[in-house]
């Protein structure tokens, strides 16, 4: 039998830049550790290219001066702003929240609870970061000479905000009730900036005190893993998947008893902006404790093996969905689960390692 599943390699390469080449970069970086580990390509790999150095070799970047300028032509002569929900984040939201205080004179932000989309304390001392983001928030107003006022579960009355622009703000809008949410500003360029036609601000982060990375530009992205892929078939024969991948899609343990927030690590707008073919649907797979605990529960040794292994292979051949024998896996996309895994591969440190590669993922039990 063989014994070894899934691997994931963090794969370090140089610093990104912005005009970089990136596919050579990627591929010149993975045959490398795969050489280092006495490994080659296989058919179903998988390579996995954080969103942060796909868009910074996009020059995917934008002033906060531009993204006033994006909110000038979407807001007017408006003055008073709404923003609703938006993440208690230094990284993810304090320069948007410039951008708008130094377009307007008045800013008021609402929660409709003490945490925010993804677990943050609203209006405490976040335990993670020791940071009062709400008191924060007030200093970035403050020096933009903007008024600021934040609400938690309680608004004015509507006749005192018809004066108010409204602006959802969270990392992932669930509708368009309001005027307008961050998807709306810098879908397009700037005097020259960065811009983001699918997701506008959402996925951002701060790069600088005056400068927003925007998450990759997703028709650029998916191009770049299609290069990839065509590359390595073209020179060893093989079939691997490429992705770009954001966060993943998971919970930290619970940090604090009195708000029992569990942070939400998923801040981009997807998983991935970007993927090959083969990593579309979603995994057809057996829970194998099913047969071993039930219909199998007489068997032992190699008999049990041999049992569940043919179980697999038939069920290779038709689909799981609606069936009992799938029970307790994971209904999620075959993208998403893996931004998951390649998100704690590389971590968000100093690991050095914005590139992932993957073997055995499709691997099953059935297979020798």
């Amino acid at each position: 039998m063989k014994h070894t599943g899934v691997i994931s390699m963090g794969v370090k390469a140089p610093i990104i830049r912005q005009g970089d080449n990136l596919e050579d970069i990627v591929y010149s970086c993975v045959k490398a550790t795969l050489d280092e580990n006495g490994k080659t390509f296989n058919d179903g790999d998988i390579i996995g290219i954080t969103e942060s150095v796909v868009a910074r070799a996009q020059g995917n970047y934008v002033t906060i001066d531009d993204v006033v300028e994006s909110i000038k032509e979407l807001v007017g002569d408006k003055k008073n702003i709404i923003l609703y929900e938006p993440i208690m984040s230094r990284n993810r939201f304090s320069l948007i929240l410039r951008a708008f205080a130094r377009y307007a004179n008045c800013i008021m932000v609402y929660h409709d609870g003490y945490l925010d989309e993804q677990g943050n304390p609203t209006r405490e001392i976040n335990p993670f970061t020791g940071i009062n983001v709400s008191e924060y928030y007030n200093q970035i107003c403050e020096e933009e000479h903007c008024e600021y006022n934040h609400m938690v579960k309680y608004l004015p009355s509507e006749q005192f905000l018809t004066d108010f622009v409204k602006v959802k703000a969270m990392c992932h809008p669930k509708s368009n009730e309001l005027e307008l949410t961050l998807q709306d500003f810098m879908t397009k360029p700037i005097n020259g900036s960065g811009y983001n036609k699918d997701w506008g601000l959402l996925g951002s982060n701060k790069a600088d005190d005056e400068v927003l990375k925007l998450f990759p530009r997703k028709d650029e992205a998916q191009q770049l893993v299609e290069a990839i892929q065509q590359r390595i078939l073209a020179e060893y024969g093989k079939h691997v998947e490429v992705m770009v991948y954001g966060d993943g899609c998971f919970h930290s343990p619970k940090i604090d008893e009195f708000f029992g927030s569990s942070i939400n690590e998923f801040a981009d707008p997807v998983t991935s902006p970007a993927y090959t073919a083969g990593l579309d649907g979603t995994p057809n797979e057996l829970k194998l404790k099913v047969f071993a605990d039930g219909k199998y529960k007489h068997l032992n040794g190699k008999e049990l093996e041999d049992a569940i292994k043919d179980e697999i292979k038939q069920s290779q051949k038709k689909e799981l969905v609606g069936s009992m024998t799938s029970q307790g896996t994971t209904p999620r996309r075959y993208y998403d689960l893996l931004a998951s895994l390649m998100d704690l591969t590389t971590g968000s440190g100093s690991k050095g390692t914005p590139i992932v590669y993957i073997q055995g993922y499709f691997d099953n039990y059935s297979k020798d």
